[in-house]
């Protein structure tokens, strides 16, 4: 486990907030990215939550000189099995089952699986994991109710992910427990219709000077 947890905590180190991306349309996918990159985001989360979600992965991860592809909302071993045949250089769960656990174990791409309370981060550090994502963030008791791990729970890392925003991002990335943010506000819908990826990069590297 020591091995892919440093794998993917190189990961995370690149920056201070992960976008988070929900991609409808594949044709978006190589130029959002690359957008994101531009700002300083090199890993990417690219959500299992549409059609054209592989697809996009596949792309970015064959297209996107510097990007680290990620997928996210994987739910059991057959998406993360998929996932990682699409290019994806990190998994992401919003919880946790033992399916997916023994996916993980068989696997050399590292996974960030989900918690929220005390008895799911000590399930999962008995698994071996040390880096995992707090969600949903915000509805779970945001930035002090995560502070409140830090001392009981120490040596474990955090994503948090989920109604986070620009505003408070800082307010997680202080803790001493926190690695990185995971974010959708750097890549809104609008200006991914639109094709404004300009106005992205710039979000992106608005995000990239985030300090805590």
């Amino acid at each position: 486990m020591g091995e892919k947890t440093e794998k993917l905590l190189s990961i995370l180190k690149l920056q201070p907030v992960v976008p988070v991306l929900i991609i409808e349309d594949v044709a978006s996918a190589v130029p959002l990215a690359r957008a994101l990159v531009a700002g300083g985001l090199r890993a990417i989360e690219i959500t299992m939550r549409t059609p054209a979600a592989l697809d996009a992965i596949r792309a970015v991860a064959n297209e996107v000189e510097g990007a680290h592809v990620g997928a996210g909302t994987i739910l059991n071993a057959a998406h993360f099995a998929a996932a990682e045949e699409a290019g994806s250089t990190f998994i992401v769960s919003p919880g946790t089952t033992q399916e997916l656990l023994d996916a993980a174990r068989n696997s050399d791409v590292p996974l960030l699986p989900g918690a929220a309370t005390p008895s799911e981060v000590m399930a999962l550090r008995e698994e071996g994991y040390q880096v995992l994502k707090f969600f949903p963030a915000e509805q779970a008791g945001g930035a002090d109710y995560l502070k409140s791990l830090s001392s009981p729970l120490a040596g474990t890392i955090f994503c948090p992910t989920g109604g986070i925003t620009l505003k408070i991002a800082p307010d997680y990335l202080k803790l001493p427990n926190v690695v990185c943010v995971g974010g959708s506000w750097v890549a809104p819908k609008d200006l991914v219709a639109k094709g404004d990826w300009a106005g992205i990069t710039a979000l992106a590297a608005e995000a990239f000077a985030l300090k805590g």
